[in-house]
């Protein structure tokens, strides 16, 4: 299994600088192309453009949260003079290839190579169009003296975004439907357009500032991309024993082929790894841990809500992780953790997370927690995400069922032995603490789409920064902007996290206590909570004001070199 996307770094580099160089090995059509290797051995330069481990895990937006806060989150984000993700070199390689491929003899090889290719140009051009809007379209390589091409204008964004849907309906008819874990096939192309349909259908539905039409047509190929994943593909859901099996499936060392549709590979054997060990449990990498309102979110486990309970806010940590969704006993250490193979049961390091709620997700045997030496597979697609999609289209078309519900949340919560969504309950009594982080959704179907996004920010937690795409197509870049919470504490004290009688942690005023056996934090200085010494809820960055500017920061900018270089280029609003 770890292949295709573990020696991608050791295969010839086929990496281009720039739209009018020709491919770093000056690979001449004259003499390539022309067998089906040599259309494999190409294509496999493409995998490099997919997410690497860290950008899978490394979220931080308002899921996790860490010590520090990236511009974006502050809102201090400039106008870049070079670089700032304004890059084409990926196109170029493949464009070159498309355009060169057809020398090969065999039409079926060619095919459904440029079947990848034209995947990984929909991959692309997603996302660029995610970052600046309207952007050029080529489907040709540039030449260098193409002086009309490379200073041409940007393409509307209508017109991009049809392309790359064609470019994926071209990769479902003519890419290989054999399940494979670590190639794109098929079922990865239908993923892929399952997540943009939805993407770009919500973003056009509620940001009515970019007079975008066409919505509804991008959500009804979201729905019917996921239909023919869950209808043909014998992809399921990963179940082993609920309280166990969310833990099991991101821990494996080879991603667990049923439920992932692609997955970055990582071997011992091949000395390829990651470092997601050492991030969850060291202070090296902003001692991630999870933010209280999406601990607030989980569910109680009979489906009932945490946030109806009385009194919610002050629980301390004992008390407001006892029978939850499981899915977040097995995504944060909680009372019993045990790392796996082990017995010594852990309570949260507050020298490896800011908020108390320390990550479990994806942490491997503790024989992996050496420096970037971790073999975890990474999920890139996977069947959750699909039914995710499949059930936020429907929803936001209004044509939802409890049938359609019941064939997607349903089967993810099934996992965990959670019960599923009830549509008509979701739409009469909508959660009125989802509903307040929500500010553009409204509606009969509001009630539902709350529960679904729900279900989507703990499923996909720590995942492809799933949670920045959803706040920016949801139009709700004012979530950024609120303070990051931890865990409750009354105030300095003495605290047993974990109800075995043993002080785990000491907070305390004044000079330090003589204690062994004991994490030890100053309040004010290593600890900060909302009320000072009156206690509440620890406050992570909280002396940062950050902001989000509404008719800004759902784009990015482009570099002012390419404005110079292509007057034909406009800047994004308010940039």
């Amino acid at each position: 299994m770890k292949k295709i996307l573990a020696i991608i770094a050791v295969t010839f580099g086929l990496v281009s600088c720039d739209l009018d160089q020709l491919p770093l090995d000056a690979i001449s059509p004259e003499t390539f192309f022309n067998t089906e290797n040599d259309l494999l051995l190409y294509t496999n330069s493409f995998y490099n453009a997919l997410p690497s481990a860290e950008d899978i895990y490394n979220e931080d937006v308002d899921n996790v949260v860490k010590n520090s806060l990236r511009d974006e989150l502050q809102g201090t984000r400039v106008v870049p003079t070079s670089g700032g993700g304004w890059s084409w070199s990926t196109l170029r390689n493949i464009n070159y290839f498309l355009a060169n491929s057809g020398k090969c003899p065999d039409p079926k090889a060619v095919a459904k190579y440029n079947g990848l290719a034209r995947f990984f140009r929909a991959y692309f051009y997603f996302g660029m169009v995610k970052r600046f809007g309207d952007v050029p379209w080529y489907s040709q390589p540039i030449e260098e003296k193409d002086g009309e091409s490379l200073t041409k204008a940007r393409d509307t964004r209508a017109m991009v975004m049809d392309s790359v849907m064609a470019d994926l309906d071209y990769a479902i008819a003519n890419l290989d439907g054999t399940r494979q874990v670590s190639t794109i096939t098929k079922w990865t192309a239908l993923a892929l357009k399952s997540r943009i349909g939805l993407y770009e259908g919500t973003f056009r539905k509620y940001h009515p500032e970019f007079k975008l039409s066409g919505s509804d047509k991008f959500l009804d190929a979201a729905i019917s991309a996921s239909e023919d994943l869950m209808k043909n593909s014998g992809y399921t859901i990963y179940k082993a024993t609920p309280s166990t099996a969310y833990l099991k499936f991101f821990s494996s060392d080879n991603a667990i082929a049923d439920e992932v549709i692609l997955a970055r590979d990582f071997s011992d054997e091949l000395q390829v790894y990651h470092n997601l060990n050492y991030y969850t449990m060291t202070a090296s990498y902003g001692k991630p841990g999870l933010e209280k309102k999406l601990v607030n979110s989980y569910l109680m486990a009979d489906g009932s809500r945490f946030t109806d309970i009385k009194g919610y806010e002050t629980m301390q940590f004992f008390d407001e992780v006892q029978n939850r969704d499981p899915r977040l006993s097995q995504t944060i250490r909680t009372p019993g953790y045990t790392r796996i193979g082990e017995t010594a049961q852990l309570v949260p390091e507050f020298g490896a997370t800011v908020t108390g709620y320390q990550l479990i997700k994806f942490v491997s045997a503790s024989k992996w927690d050496t420096f970037n030496k971790d073999i975890t597979d990474m999920p890139i697609f996977r069947y959750a995400e699909v039914l995710l999609n499949y059930a936020e289209a429907k929803a936001e078309r209004g044509i939802l069922t409890q049938d359609d519900l019941d064939k997607s949340i349903k089967l993810i919560r099934d996992r965990v032995g959670m019960p599923s969504i009830n549509l008509i309950e979701a739409n009469r009594n909508p959660d009125p603490y989802q509903a307040q982080q929500y500010s553009q959704l409204n509606g009969s179907n509001a009630g539902v789409i709350l529960e679904i996004r729900r279900e989507r920010r703990v499923e996909l937690v720590m995942e492809n920064f799933f949670r920045w795409d959803d706040i920016i197509r949801w139009k709700e870049g004012q979530l950024l902007t609120k303070t990051y919470k931890g865990m409750y504490f009354p105030g300095a004290g003495s605290y047993d996290l974990d109800r075995n009688g043993k002080v785990d942690l000491i907070i305390y005023e004044g000079e330090k206590p003589a204690a062994t056996g004991a994490q030890i934090l100053k309040l004010g200085s290593e600890i900060l909570l909302e009320n000072g010494n009156k206690g509440g809820s620890i406050v992570v960055n909280g002396h940062i004001n950050k902001k989000f500017n509404e008719a800004r920061d759902y784009l990015y900018p482009i570099p002012t070199q390419e404005l110079l270089l292509n007057p034909k280029l406009v800047q994004n609003p308010s940039w």
